[in-house]
């Protein structure tokens, strides 16, 4: 296989799992479990740095971060074993 078919099937990959975790973001409500609630909250978790001025409000989810890493590393080391 050539290097445009591999490079083709990465971004086509790639884009599904886009689409996926926008499908999920938008109809994250109306999922099953209570995943709508941990999705909500992904952005707010435990750890995340919030500083508020005066007139600005600073925001880094650095736990955010992590979770999100740790999930996506599981993702392509299992894709990646495939």
């Amino acid at each position: 296989m050539g290097m445009k078919e591999e490079m083709g099937r990465a971004l086509l990959m790639f884009g599904l799992v886009l689409s996926a975790a926008g499908f999920l973001f938008l109809f994250a409500d109306r999922l099953p479990f209570g995943l709508g609630n941990l999705l909500g909250k992904l952005g707010r978790l435990p750890g995340d740095i919030v500083w508020k001025g005066q007139s600005s409000t600073f925001y880094f989810p650095v736990v955010t971060c992590l979770v999100l890493s740790a999930l996506l590393s599981l993702l392509f080391w299992w894709l990646g074993r495939r």
